[in-house]
């Protein structure tokens, strides 16, 4: 079988979706998976190989990759984890499950996957693992700690995973996205709206003078933010270069947050960041 295949998480839309479209556009065999059924049906409709696959539930995920290696005879070259959500909140009011909700689907289920196509991977002798990070696993924003905790913890699991796998045919790599029009924003809102009690909080005077209108409102654009597609030209560098990058940046704030992290004190570092 000479075409290449992928298993895609997080098609519903944004990121996932461009990704599986532009795949598919260079000849990859793409198995695009959403969360949902419905979107899953949608992406069927358009002529993808797409079913459920929830980061939460673990019997899903082994559903969806046998799916996949009944369909392939059990071969996958790559893997791209992108689904990912988030609960906005000062850290001082995330409840305990609403962190866990998080990890569940942003590290737990990355990591509960990847355990899972390693050995395939091995076998076949060939492989590779793309997780998609954030800017925000690289620095901080006041407000975005249980995304950003989650993003800091994947980071530090991809670059470990990394050293480990010198010795095998396997890259794993990171992209690490800065602002890209996605539904974050929308698809955040019913998670704040469960978890953070915020009109009880001792910050309950700046959720409503600064937060509230910062998540309901939709100001447009950010100043540099890319389109969906911005990810996938790098998402396709990391999969056909010979030798990919470790980590692969998207968006200028990105690289601009990446200096200023190696130059900044601590302290100076903070103060900008705090400007939001």
């Amino acid at each position: 079988m000479d075409q290449k295949t992928i298993l895609i998480t997080g098609c519903s839309s944004g990121i996932g979706y461009d990704a599986a479209f532009g795949l598919r556009e260079r000849g990859w065999r793409v198995f695009a998976t959403c969360r949902q059924q419905k979107d899953a049906d949608a992406l069927i409709a358009k002529g993808f190989e797409s079913f459920p696959l929830d980061y939460a539930d673990e019997a899903s995920i082994e559903t969806a990759l046998s799916n996949v290696l009944r369909t392939t005879g059990g071969r996958l070259d790559a893997l791209f984890n992108n689904g990912a959500f988030a609960c906005p909140g000062a850290v001082e009011d995330l409840p305990r499950d609403a962190l866990r909700s998080v990890f569940e689907t942003n590290f737990f289920g990355y990591h509960d996957l990847i355990q899972k196509v390693i050995p395939i991977m091995r076998k076949q002798g060939f492989g590779r693992i793309i997780n998609c990070s954030s800017v925000l696993g690289m620095v901080v924003l006041p407000w975005r700690g249980a995304y950003t905790a989650s993003k800091f913890a994947l980071e530090g699991l991809t670059h470990t995973l990394r050293i480990e796998m010198r010795d095998t045919p396997i890259h794993v790599i990171l992209i690490q996205p800065g602002p890209v029009t996605t539904k974050i924003r929308e698809n955040a809102i019913p998670h704040f709206e469960k978890w953070i009690d915020w009109k009880t909080s001792h910050r309950a005077a700046q959720y409503e003078k600064i937060y509230l209108k910062r998540l309901y409102e939709d100001r447009g654009k950010d100043r540099f933010e890319l389109p969906p597609s911005a990810v996938t030209k790098k998402l396709i560098n990391s999969l056909e270069a010979k030798n990919p990058r470790p980590c692969y940046y998207v968006t200028v704030p990105t690289y601009f947050m990446d200096i200023l992290r190696r130059i900044l004190p601590t302290r100076a570092l903070d103060w900008v960041m705090s400007k939001g």
